[in-house]
């Protein structure tokens, strides 16, 4: 396994908006295309608090090519992104690192 851990960074103020959408239309499109998320945060103590963190399992790189691809051209995600960012951008930026386990982590 390989896990993606993606930050969002905000645009201020936006952070409740992107919590919504997650909630509310991202996570159900992401079922339908067999995207695993291991976990969602929100920064209590630390730099910004205009941040999500989450992480993704992944079998192999492939998989998440083919997969991520996919809900990226999904016509309802593209939809429901549209409509959220009527008002403008939701995310100013996002960094996206792949991880492998160690030998003594609990998530393999």
């Amino acid at each position: 396994m390989i896990y993606e851990m993606r930050i969002y960074h905000c645009v201020p103020g936006r952070l409740p908006d992107l919590n919504k959408r997650f909630e509310t239309a991202t996570l159900k499109i992401w079922e339908r295309h067999g995207i695993r998320p291991v976990g969602f945060w929100t920064v209590l103590v630390g730099s910004s608090n205009q941040d999500l963190y989450y992480m993704l399992e992944w079998k192999d790189m492939a998989e998440r090519e083919r997969v991520w691809n996919g809900f990226l051209a999904d016509p309802e995600w593209l939809q429901k992104r549209a409509e959220t960012e009527k008002n403008g951008p939701i995310v100013a930026s996002v960094d996206n690192s792949f991880l492998a386990p160690t030998a003594y982590s609990k998530l393999k």
